[in-house]
This record gives structure tokens, sequence and C-alpha cells, in this order.
């Protein structure tokens, strides 16, 4: 099945609340190697102005995961995970993500383009903290490979 085009401009339910935590922070600072030190350190993300460390702006990923799993898990998307690799990825942010942090995701898928057999899926996932305040955008494009075809 190819993917469904009627997915631009669905919008689906915000996730779960998640609770950005210090440590979580710190790992995934260390597994991009972002080593500055207000990744790691609550006293030098302090004197920068902060409240808590500070996540490497990629840290938003982990966020919008929860979305990208409700678009990969709409049954009639057409979307096929074996199939599918992630091509691109962009965040536009109003602030950090700090430690500490509340964060609500929401997707939508805003534009699907066929590239031969291949679709290239866009989606926006709008990040807000426990007040409803932006903190980030996070776009992804997500390319689906056509069906091959069985030659015998």
């Amino acid at each position: 099945m190819p993917v469904n085009p009627e997915l631009v401009g669905r919008e689906f339910p915000p996730t779960p609340p998640y609770l950005v935590g210090r440590e979580k922070v710190r790992e995934f600072a260390r597994a991009v190697f972002a080593d500055a030190p207000q990744h790691s350190d609550p006293e030098a993300a302090r004197a920068l102005g902060y409240a808590d460390v500070v996540a490497p702006p990629t840290f938003a990923m982990v966020v919008q995961d929860h979305t990208l799993q409700q678009l990969l898990g709409e049954p009639d998307s057409g979307i096929a995970l074996e199939r599918t690799i992630h091509a691109e990825q962009r965040f536009r942010y109003t602030r950090p993500i700090v430690a500490g942090d509340e964060l609500t995701a929401q997707l939508t898928v805003t534009g699907i383009r066929s590239v031969g057999s291949n679709a290239m899926i866009t989606s926006d996932a709008e990040i807000v903290d426990a007040e409803g305040r932006h903190v980030v955008t996070a776009t992804s494009v997500l390319l689906v490979g056509g069906e091959e075809s069985a030659d015998v």
C-alpha cells in the first residue's frame, strides 16, 4: 500500500507530558559529544542564567519520537517501517530545553511528496512546556521506499 496522501493535515493527540531529567540530559549530551559544561554541570548552567542543565539542541528528538511513533502506528498510513528512514531533521527554538521542563508534543503531517516510487513525509512536532508556551518545533522528513517488484 502506498503512503496515504490523506495524512497531510492530520493532527495527532498531544503526547503525555515528558519530564526532562538532569541525568537524561547528561546522558544525551555524552552520547552526542556535547561537552560544554552547561549540559552536565548545574552551576555552569546557572551561571548562564538557566535553572538547571541545558539540553543539547537535538535533545528535542527524545520528545518528538513519541509523536513519530503515533504516525508510524497509524493503520491507514501506508508507511512500512522496514522501508522507512529518517531523512532530515530541523529545529526552531523559542528557548532551550532545561532539566525540570515538562514537555508535551503534538504532531501535524505538513506534506507528502513523491520521489519516483518513494514518498517523503514532512511533519512538525510542536513542543510546549507545562504552561503551554512554545519551546521548539521539530520538523522531520521520513523517506518511505516504494514496494519492490518481485521479479521471478
